[in-house]
């Protein structure tokens, strides 16, 4: 099969064409052939050799794929309800970057009705991670308000959509004004622009000084500390990266007086279990709203597959909206 092998660690150059073993199906997975994969951030640290895959996993970066399903634990796809040659969506540990993928086939699912192979590439990594944090870990609630750090990102468009989906009132942060525009579009409520505006002041303005219920944050660093005032009382924040770094100083008087809650979560290391847990949540709750494109997806960039290179530059240049996309 071709896969795009990260040679050595570096910038996107080191994304390479080869040709290697097809994968082999083991207890409770299926291989599944890849017509088109995304691209997340943690490709990029995997890339750069600051976000080794998990032991077991394939040294192949990627992390979400679309196909059909080619083979597999046979007693594990009945009991899924798929069948060899289906057309799914899946979230992976490693090796997305290929022609042929291994899946757990609990982290399968269906491609949505009407969703071209490129669209259901972009659903696995963003839906599994803000179901996951949002709407398990922060229990964002109808009538109550989320700000949306990086969020004409791919996690932040899905998150956006989702969180309006289910009632919530959303405001986000992004870095131009093209890009508050693309997420008012989406349904955002607020768009604050930071490099313009001082975020803390906007959120305490937007609520009429009473601060969000919760807040998906990417960026950690000083962050932390400036998100600690934008809560409500009860207030949670959720930490799901930390490109603004890994150390932070908050004022933990406001932590104790006003019950706030900080948390965080990676999804690449959890179990099998947790994530199969995810996957039966998401089709139950958010596959119909897929169906009905009352969710849509935002695919900034479709690329031929061996443009790896090309996709993580501009994943790195940080002008894209949504999702960027590769297809074989």
């Amino acid at each position: 099969m071709r896969a795009i092998a990260i040679s050595q660690p570096g910038g996107p150059e080191v994304l390479q064409l080869q040709t290697l073993p097809e994968p082999t199906a083991g207890a409770g997975e299926c291989v599944i052939a890849v017509e088109a994969y995304g691209i997340n951030r943690p490709d990029v640290l995997q890339r750069k050799g600051a976000y080794p895959p998990p032991a077991g996993a394939s040294p192949l970066p990627g992390l979400e794929v679309a196909g059909r399903i080619v083979n597999g634990d046979a007693a594990a796809l009945a009991a899924a309800g798929l069948r060899v040659g289906d057309a799914v969506c899946a979230l992976v540990a490693g090796g997305g970057y290929a022609e042929r993928c291994v899946a757990p086939v609990g982290q399968c699912l269906p491609v949505p009705e009407g969703w071209t192979m490129a669209e259901a590439a972009s659903l696995p990594e963003t839906c599994f991670t803000v179901w996951s944090n949002v709407f398990e870990r922060a229990a964002l609630q109808s009538g109550e308000s989320i700000l949306i750090h990086g969020g004409s990102s791919g996690i932040g468009v899905t998150a956006v959509q989702l969180a309006k989906a289910f009632g919530a009132r959303v405001l986000v942060t992004v870095g131009s004004a093209a890009k508050a525009e693309a997420c008012r579009r989406l349904g955002a409520d607020v768009a604050i622009n930071y490099r313009e505006q001082d975020f803390v002041a906007e959120v305490k303005a937007a609520t009429q000084g009473r601060g969000v219920d919760v807040i998906l944050d990417m960026v950690a660093g000083d962050y932390v500390a400036r998100g600690v005032q934008c809560l409500a009382d009860d207030g949670r924040m959720v930490i799901i990266a930390v490109q603004g770094g890994v150390k932070a100083e908050f004022d933990a008087g406001q932590v104790l007086r006003r019950r706030l809650t900080i948390s965080g979560s990676t999804l690449r290391p959890r179990s099998l279990e947790f994530k199969a847990g995810i996957a039966r949540a998401l089709r139950e709750k958010v596959w119909p709203l897929l169906a009905s494109r009352r969710i849509a997806p935002v695919i900034y960039q479709q690329l031929p597959a061996d443009q790896a290179a090309q996709a993580h530059a501009l994943m790195e240049s940080g002008e894209h909206v949504g999702k960027i996309v590769l297809v074989w």
